[in-house]
């Protein structure tokens, strides 16, 4: 083994390696920094994994490196963008969308419809990554899944955070949305708020199991005829029948016992 291949193990799986700094391992994707730049976020040349086992999303960059998808078991490959060049085409089965103004969300879910059957692996990819194959991926979700707009744009942005719509795909989306459920929602991207990890997924929708929340009367404050907790009458109650103390003393139940026929004894008014 080479002095160079000895000294340059990969970071994340210990692996020894024939690159110079600033190339991507060939069996992890880690790819090493320059010494320059040892501090910066290194960037993994794997996809984003959308669904597992089926569904992967990412760039241009990934799709070139064809031996990782092949280790991530990826053997179709779906291009949204006409100007990038299917490579590897003995390799993989493309399938490339034509136009590069407007989505072809049919097609492409056709495509992705076929692999999901086949039990495929499929890479969904752009240049970058971020706003056309994403908005094919939503698409997909709200097709196969049945979810709407903002809850498929959701589950792809928190797979893959580097998502970034443009407004005339997202408006595309929402024309796709219309199509599908017969309403779009008029929320655009900057309006998704991104939950934090642990925080139920509803999207403000009660769930199926769920109680239906029993209605609170409103107090009718002010209403007429309702009758006021200070308006009740007072208590007819004699004074002689209130006692201060222990009850009635020794002296007046005798005089009680001994005329049992009297009448009350008045109270002094001086």
């Amino acid at each position: 083994m080479r002095k160079r291949e000895r000294e340059n193990p990969c970071g994340i799986c210990g692996h020894y390696h024939k690159y110079e700094e600033g190339e991507v391992c060939g069996i992890c994707g880690h790819r090493t920094p320059v010494s320059s730049d040892k501090t910066s976020l290194e960037v993994s040349a794997f996809p984003s994994v959308i669904l597992p086992d089926f569904l992967y999303l990412g760039s241009y960059d990934n799709a070139s490196r064809s031996e990782l998808l092949k280790t991530q078991g990826i053997t179709r490959v779906l291009n949204t963008v006409p100007a990038c060049q299917n490579l590897y085409k003995n390799s993989f089965t493309y399938h490339c969308l034509q136009d590069d103004k407007i989505l072809q969300f049919d097609d492409a879910i056709q495509f992705l419809e076929q692999c999901e059957r086949d039990k495929a692996r499929v890479l969904a990819h752009c240049m970058s990554g971020k706003n056309r194959s994403p908005a094919i991926v939503i698409a997909f979700l709200m097709k196969s899944k049945g979810w709407r707009l903002p809850q498929s744009y959701q589950w792809v942005k928190e797979r893959r955070p580097s998502v970034d719509i443009s407004q005339a795909i997202y408006q595309q989306l929402q024309e796709y949305e219309q199509k599908l459920f017969g309403s779009s929602n008029n929320s655009g991207p900057a309006l998704l708020a991104f939950q934090p990890a642990g925080a139920p997924f509803n999207f403000g929708f009660s769930k199926a199991d769920d109680p239906v929340p029993v209605p609170v009367p409103i107090p009718a404050f002010g209403n007429l005829g309702t009758p006021s907790i200070f308006a009740r009458p007072p208590l007819e109650v004699p004074p002689h029948e209130f006692t201060f103390g222990a009850g009635q003393t020794q002296k007046s139940i005798s005089e009680n016992l001994a005329n049992p026929g009297g009448s009350d004894i008045p109270m002094d008014n001086t």
